[in-house]
């Protein structure tokens, strides 16, 4: 059993000693709280929760802490996927949920498994869930002093079970201060991809993303028969061909973790039930 999550990049907002050691103590203890929960479930189940529990951790930029678009609004986006099954389910540009990949998980169970905007939204009050406003004060002070933080920030989390099963969660706030309307990568096959040989997750810029197609071409190699590291590897060349910014996450079939950025630094925390891998 495997488990690697991230918070986006550390160069999202402030990039002080304290926001580091935050960071690195809080992915740490939901590595770990996230590694327990994987004992007694299943992948898919697993990454739905580890990222629940980044979007409700305001250090990152999904669910609580989300970033607000030009217009004044929060609108987020996520989406989860089963390596088993290889369906995919998500939710784009939802507002005034407190997790979204909970929507995004409950879609899982529909014919029609993503949805926008207020489709979305109307959909998540039918079944169960409450409106809940995710903006906190930092976040309304940036945007009243337009002020951008980057638009790198997205949480996500890869798990491998006891049972071989592969799944991937991925959520975001946004970039910030973008187009009402605009789509992000993280409720797409390019920021969020999964089968039963590797599962990805990717954040940084979501036009980068999908322009590479990043998550669904390291799975696919991998398939395919490249090793996780080779196929990060020629993926993030070919990122490089556009200055593409962005970072990964992923597990292979076999247990392999593996991670990469193309520029400095993607946060990070991995977890064997032994050994902590942390983003330094």
């Amino acid at each position: 059993m495997k488990i690697i999550i991230h918070g986006g990049f550390f160069s999202e907002s402030s990039q002080s000693h304290e926001v580091k050691v935050a960071k690195q103590e809080s992915l740490k203890a939901i590595a770990k709280k996230s590694y327990e929960f994987l004992q007694n479930n299943s992948a898919f189940d697993t990454v739905a929760y580890a990222v629940s529990l980044l979007e409700d951790d305001e250090l990152y930029n999904a669910g609580i802490g989300s970033q607000i678009q030009s217009d004044g609004v929060i609108r987020m986006s996520a989406a989860i996927m089963n390596g088993e099954t290889q369906k995919m389910s998500g939710v784009i540009n939802i507002q005034d949920v407190k997790n979204p990949i909970f929507v995004a998980k409950e879609l899982m169970k529909e014919d029609d498994r993503v949805l926008g905007g207020n489709g979305a939204k109307q959909y998540a009050t039918a079944n169960g869930f409450e409106d809940f406003s995710t903006e906190i004060p930092k976040r309304r002070k940036e945007y009243e002093e337009k002020l951008k933080t980057g638009g790198k920030g997205t949480v996500g989390a890869v798990a491998l079970d006891k049972h071989g099963k592969l799944a991937v969660a991925t959520s975001t706030g946004g970039k910030g201060f973008e187009i009402p309307g605009r789509i992000s990568d993280s409720a797409t096959v390019a920021g969020n991809y999964a089968n039963q040989f590797c599962a990805v997750s990717c954040t940084g810029v979501g036009e980068d993303i999908v322009s590479n197609a990043t998550s669904a071409k390291i799975v696919t190699r991998v398939t395919d028969g490249l090793t996780i590291e080779n196929a990060f590897d020629r993926t993030f060349e070919e990122l490089k061909e556009i200055d593409g910014f962005a970072g990964a996450i992923g597990i292979d079939s076999e247990g392999n973790i593996f991670h990469q950025d193309s520029y400095p630094t993607m946060v990070f925390a991995s977890f064997d039930g032994v050994d902590f891998e942390i983003f330094g």
